[in-house]
């Protein structure tokens, strides 16, 4: 029996696209915030959560890394989503008819060059399916949003522009979250998500990184963030290869945690095959 996924954003966002393809017989649940989908998750008012992490084009979702590590939630699988912009617009509208298109912080700059072409001024909006719905409720034909083809038929605008654009690979990453974990899995490739903090000694970072070296282990991400504000308390996210249980692996990370304070899993899922 299909459940429900929260996702943060109004209905026909890209979140909401991520759901459609990652968990198509699943209920979408809209939220406001990350926080929010969180902590339906958390709390069960949900049976997944719905996270971006990361776009190929604005780089990672800052305000995701800091959550996720205190979570308590586990990462049960990801999904690559092809970002189109398209021009969203009301029935009959044209292209010169408008002055103004509202679309997220992140969104503006991916299709900078396209408004710059058509005299269009950019206008931030909180989300860019809400733009979709505020710009079909204004219904003013000077007045359009930047979002999905799923807004549009949601909402019943025009698409006046198609996948506008500026980089043509323009993709996020998501990851869906669950009460508990799912290590029993096994396919062709394996990803395993994890955070840490080093231990204060020379070379720390080195030392803890090497095992990964010496055992052969691909790692596929390493970031760091400040927690708490602190600048002297660095915490690292990082994804790599292959399963806990592979004998590789398992080296690697104990290893890692002889130089670590900390090391939270936070998953251990299949790679999607659309884009590794």
């Amino acid at each position: 029996m299909a459940g429900t996924i929260a996702f943060q954003g109004e209905l026909g966002a890209y979140s909401h696209q991520a759901c459609a393809q990652a968990r198509p017989d699943f209920t979408p649940v809209p939220c406001q915030t990350f926080e929010d989908v969180v902590e339906m998750t958390r709390s069960g008012e949900v049976d997944l959560g719905m996270l971006a992490v990361e776009n190929s084009t604005y780089g990672r979702v800052a305000d995701v890394h800091s959550l996720l590590p205190r979570a308590g939630l586990h990462i049960v699988d990801e999904a690559f989503v092809r970002v189109h912009v398209n021009l969203l617009g009301i029935r009959g509208t044209r292209v010169e008819d408008v002055r103004e298109a509202h679309g997220h912080v992140v969104i503006l700059p991916q299709c900078a060059s396209y408004l710059k072409a058509h005299g269009i001024r950019g206008v931030v909006s909180s989300d860019n399916a809400r733009a979709a719905r505020e710009a079909a409720e204004a219904n003013d034909p000077s007045r359009a949003a930047l979002a999905s083809e799923m807004a549009a038929t949601i909402y019943g605008l025009d698409v006046l522009a198609a996948h506008i654009e500026d980089n043509q690979n323009n993709t996020t990453r998501f990851l869906v979250m669950s009460r508990t974990p799912d290590h029993a899995r096994r396919a062709e490739k394996m990803i395993t998500t994890f955070t840490f903090r080093v231990r204060n000694i020379p070379a720390a970072l080195y030392k803890a990184l090497g095992g990964f070296a010496t055992n052969g282990v691909n790692m596929t991400k390493l970031e760091s963030y400040m927690v708490g504000g602190s600048f002297t308390a660095t915490e690292f996210y990082s994804d790599i290869e292959g399963h806990p249980d592979d004998a590789p692996v398992a080296r690697a990370l104990e290893e890692l945690r002889f130089f670590t304070t900390e090391l939270n899993l936070l998953g251990v899922y299949p790679a999607d095959r659309t884009v590794r």
